[in-house]
């Protein structure tokens, strides 16, 4: 059965020189590219087409590090299966959803088809790849085991991406629930409150102190709604502009970070697992323990720990072993210190150092998973309380004159 054609969008230049664009449909975009040729037309660029509204939605698609992650595993897969590194851009291109990836990929395999190297073809993208990225790249080429480097280098994307959405979702779930919660209370106080307080009115009574508070807080909310939602998207603006300005700020909140109770603690564990899966991956690959302290440093995720890995790789530098200089800056587990110097003894540094990552990895999941099923219930219990009360305040002078009634 012939392939389903779809439609592509080119970019190119005649041989007369013109630039010229268009669409034409074929099987693949190695098949448009050659359609393409046929016709004399020299094609810069092939984009899949989605149609529709899809197509509108992805056509501005950020690449995000998990498509980092997914192009760094196929393209080692297709190497390992012996595919010629060219032929595995387009493959692996050919299967990303995502047309900004779908690009970059096109891009990277043009960089490589005119001659230059993988690394050099990546560096030229550093907003997607970052040093230790680049470093590992250029360590498989330099000794000939680039599908080896790129299927250890996809592990570590994939379990610091693990890591990563793990801590997120544990700190987006809170901050997600309280949000809502301040929209509905917002609605209730700005649209239902007023309707029960016509009804109050007619009462002719006092009402109880409790749903006056209520009334009274919604009578400033109808009035000041636009000025808080204002002040609060300021405040957010404000503090976005300086945490992307100043490092000192954003240091200060890493630190910080530390500090808050349970949270800290996860981001603790997170820093270690990361220091160790870095630092196993780096001199795994053959890179210089001074060189691979540098690119953990970078990828240490908390200026605590940045900073001690600097101090740390000072040391090395001058003839220290690694687990002396680790136990020194007193941020380190023992127990991380104690598998680093059984490593360094043993001569199986990098083993040691993944075994450690995957423990943390461990302690990090468990403790999110933990700290998710402590805040379900205080969540709920926030949420009764808050929604639950103003409902109650509404409804409690309806209580106090059936009870009036009953009485008389």
């Amino acid at each position: 059965m012939a392939a389903a054609l779809k439609t592509f969008s080119w970019e190119g230049t005649e041989k007369s020189g013109r630039k010229s664009k268009g669409e034409i449909k074929s099987a693949t975009a190695k098949v448009a590219r050659a359609d393409l040729r046929k016709q004399g037309i020299a094609a810069t660029k092939v984009t899949r087409q989605g149609g529709g509204m899809m197509a509108l939605l992805n056509s501005g698609a950020k690449i995000k590090p998990q498509d980092i992650a997914l192009f760094t595993r196929q393209l080692a897969t297709m190497m390992k299966a012996g595919v010629p590194l060219v032929q595995s851009f387009e493959i692996v291109a050919d299967g990303m959803d995502n047309p900004s990836m779908r690009d970059l990929i096109l891009q990277i395999r043009d960089d490589v088809s005119s001659g230059n190297t993988l690394t050099h073809a990546i560096e030229q993208h550093p907003a997607h790849f970052d040093d230790l990225f680049c470093s590992l790249i250029n360590a498989g080429e330099d000794s000939g085991s680039l599908e080896t480097m790129l299927e250890r280098l996809a592990t570590y994307k994939e379990k610091s991406e693990a890591l990563k959405a793990k801590i997120k979702s544990a700190m987006t779930y809170p901050i997600s629930v309280l949000v809502v919660a301040g929209v509905v209370s917002a609605i209730l106080l700005i649209k239902v409150v007023p309707q029960f307080e016509e009804i109050f009115r007619g009462f002719g009574a006092e009402l109880p102190e409790f749903t006056q508070l209520v009334v009274n807080m919604s009578n400033w909310m109808q009035v000041y709604w636009f000025a808080i939602v204002a002040a609060i998207a300021l405040l957010i603006f404000i503090y976005k502009e300086i945490h992307k300005r100043s490092l000192a700020f954003r240091d200060g909140v890493e630190r910080l970070t530390l500090k808050v109770p349970v949270i800290g603690d996860i981001m603790d564990k997170s820093c270690v697992a990361r220091f160790a899966r870095t630092l196993s991956t780096t001199f795994a690959a053959g890179v210089p323990l001074v060189d691979a302290l540098e690119s953990v440093a970078g990828a240490a995720g908390n200026v605590v720990y940045r900073q001690a890995i600097f101090k740390i790789k000072d040391e090395v530098s001058s003839g220290i072993q690694l687990n002396i200089a680790m136990k020194r800056q007193e941020v380190f587990p023992n127990m991380v210190i104690q598998m680093v110097a059984i490593g360094e003894e043993s001569g199986a540094l990098d083993g040691m150092l993944d075994k450690a990552a995957t423990y943390f990895e461990e302690m990090v999941d468990n403790a999110v998973d933990g700290l998710t099923s402590l805040m379900e219930p205080m969540i709920m219990s926030f949420l009764g309380v808050v929604i639950g009360g103003l409902i109650i305040a509404m409804y409690l002078p309806i209580f106090k004159m059936g009870d009036a009634i009953g009485g008389g």
